[in-house]
This record gives C-alpha cells, sequence and structure tokens, in this order.
C-alpha cells in the first residue's frame, strides 16, 4: 500500500494544536516577530502566564513556533518556512501552510 501524501497523523496534530482560539492569536501575533509570554499575555489579555505557556508548549511541540533564549527571557517566532513556505506558492503572506491544509489568517491590526 502507498504512502498517504496527506500524512493525516501529522495533519491531525497540527490542526489539533490551532484548535483553541488562543493559539491562533499568537500565531497571528508572532507573524510580526518574536515576542516574550509577556507581551503574548498582554496581547491576549490573560493575567496567568501559566495558561500562556501551556498554549505555547502545544504550538512548539507541533513545530509551528520556537522559543530563543534571551538572556532572562525566552522570545517566541514561528518556525522558519510556516508562513514563507505558503508565499513560494502563491498563498497569501498571511496564510499557514500546514502541508495537509493552508489556514488564511486576516490582518486583524488596527
Amino acid at each position: 500500500m502507498a504512502k498517504d501524501p496527506l500524512d493525516p497523523s501529522r495533519c491531525a496534530k497540527l490542526l489539533s494544536a490551532l484548535a483553541a482560539p488562543e493559539r491562533l492569536k499568537i500565531v497571528r501575533f508572532l507573524a510580526d516577530g518574536e515576542q516574550n509570554v509577556t507581551a503574548i499575555a498582554d496581547m491576549l489579555k490573560l493575567k496567568n502566564v501559566v495558561n500562556v505557556s501551556h498554549h505555547l508548549s502545544v504550538l512548539k511541540h507541533a513545530g509551528l513556533i520556537r522559543g530563543k533564549k534571551n538572556g532572562r527571557f525566552v522570545l517566541y517566532s514561528l518556525r522558519p518556512g510556516v508562513l514563507e513556505d505558503a508565499v513560494e506558492v502563491g498563498v497569501p503572506k498571511d496564510a499557514l501552510n500546514l502541508g495537509c491544509c493552508r489556514l488564511e489568517m486576516p490582518d486583524c491590526r488596527v
């Protein structure tokens, strides 16, 4: 039997990671550049940084974001290629290319 090019397990993992509204907001926020947990918590209007850290952990485990230690802080950013790969094939720059599908994220900045 031929391997399924869709890779359903990987696709389900990515879609599951994006299933929370906070995580979609984080991904959209990180599209503008790296941010620390405090900035992300402020954007989400959450006082409990533990909740933000959980969301970041889920996104990181799915391979959508990465963290880079900078002194006492960790700066989070989108994994290289999450947006760029989509742009190369003509997908709008605000779309996430998950391989199995793409999610277009409208620009909600004021």
